[in-house]
């Protein structure tokens, strides 16, 4: 049987007899050449079927060759600094698999199109290139995880309580059952788990109902997520600038070539994940906004996008903003015990206008606290029993964060938008193909 390498492993090689197979990427030719620019996972290169070395009939069905097509080919290697990648093949043979007629995918198509046609748009170089970055980056998380100890954990899709806002729940369908929402975070079934397990993490999608149709947001998304006993607060914010230092190196490591197809300027990345992260609370990061942005923001009000985006432009790295005020943040982030108007949450701002990359706290282990803020926030503190069950029962300190994987994603590419971080997007206004 032919033995088959791709197209950079055949330019890793650089000489000798090749077989390569993969799909046409460009094409042009004569009446006595055909030049085809295969392209497969790894690469694009340049193959030359000389009419001279082939049957008419065989010579034909080359020329006949669209873009998309599927084929074989087996010839000689060898440098050629006029291809496209710096290697050419003079093809022996080649096998037509799957024809091809008119690819709707072009150059310079709007973005709805490409987004209709998402099916047939994860093939362009572009997206090849963030797809093979986004492997990358969740094979990092595990191995940052793991490296740190922590075990792999899921809770259910499918539940029964709100964590992040009753206004943002996907409601489900499920069986008779009325209030059954799909799952915004794993954390309220995550944190039975630390009692257990001590330290665990995973990465599972999340769904969010809000009917934002910014650049920034998804519906359905993938959502890095620890949680770990005996948690300081300082610890859990070393935790995410450790993960998000370790995914950007393990990316600059392994998809130098990607970034390249992206045109991503490496000196940032360079920067980002090397130099240690700014610190600030949220009171600081009010009086930078109204000392460098000239933006008067009433403490207690939460920070909004324009305002983060401020914050970013004044560094060439992550900001870890801190202790926010109480009644802007979830029921279950715990007081901040030298100003009890605060609580032990940050937030991880990216730079270049990126946004919230990472949320995390300590959380709540007092019950009559969780019950008083269940109650301020319109809620039943017994639909939430098994989660206070955790604080009856022999209690600790811990905490955790969320990290939305295709946010770093976004960032790491240098995205204009987060539906290119994902096969395909799941938008208010898109769900399908």
């Amino acid at each position: 049987m032919t033995k088959f390498t791709s197209v950079q492993e055949a330019i890793d090689k650089g000489s000798g007899k090749v077989s390569l197979r993969g799909w046409v990427f460009r094409e042009r030719g004569s009446n006595k050449l055909k030049f085809i620019v295969l392209r497969d996972s790894s690469n694009i290169i340049q193959c030359v079927i000389k009419k001279e070395k082939f049957p008419e009939e065989k010579f034909a069905e080359a020329d006949k060759l669209q873009i998309e097509a599927s084929l074989e080919v087996s010839g000689t290697i060898k440098e050629d600094k006029r291809a496209p990648t710096g290697y050419e093949v003079e093809v022996d043979d080649f096998k037509v698999v799957g024809t091809c007629d008119s690819f709707p995918i072009k150059a310079d198509q709007n973005r709805e199109f490409l987004d209709d046609n998402r099916h047939l748009s994860l093939r362009t170089r572009r997206m090849t290139a963030i797809l093979k970055i986004r492997s990358t980056v969740f094979g990092a998380i595990h191995e940052y995880f793991r490296g740190q100890g922590f075990y792999e954990y899921q809770s259910p899709i499918f539940q029964s309580v709100q964590c992040e806002g009753g206004s943002t729940l996907f409601r489900a369908e499920y069986f008779d059952k009325k209030d059954v929402f799909l799952a915004q975070t794993w954390q309220l079934y995550a944190e039975p788990a630390i009692f257990s397990l001590e330290k665990i993490y995973t990465i599972a999608p999340s769904f969010r109902a809000e009917k934002s149709k910014t650049s920034r947001h998804l519906t359905e998304y993938w959502h890095a997520e620890m949680e770990f006993a005996w948690s300081t607060f300082k610890a859990i914010q070393d935790h995410g600038e450790g993960l998000i230092r370790h995914v950007i190196k393990k990316v600059l490591e392994n998809n130098s070539a990607d970034l390249a197809v992206l045109e991503r300027d490496l000196a940032k990345l360079k920067t980002a994940a090397s130099k240690p992260f700014i610190r600030m609370s949220y009171t600081e990061a009010l009086e930078v906004l109204k000392e460098k942005a000239k933006m008067k923001i009433e403490w207690g009000k939460d920070l909004r996008t324009i305002e983060e985006d401020e914050l970013s432009k004044m560094h060439d790295t992550f900001i870890i903003c801190s202790n926010y005020p109480k009644d802007v943040k979830a029921f279950y982030m715990m007081e901040d015990s030298e100003d009890p108007s605060t609580v032990q949450g940050c937030d991880f701002i990216a730079p270049e206008g990126y946004g919230e990359i990472i949320g995390g706290s300590q959380r709540e282990h007092d019950i009559e606290k969780l019950k008083k803020r269940l109650v301020e926030m319109g809620e039943k503190p017994e639909a939430y029993e098994f989660y206070l069950d955790t604080r009856k029962y022999g209690s600790v300190p811990h905490g955790g964060f969320g990290m939305g994987v295709e946010r770093l994603i976004s960032y790491i590419c240098g995205l204009d938008n987060i539906k290119d971080a994902i096969p395909f997007p799941r938008t208010p206004l898109r769900y399908k193909p």
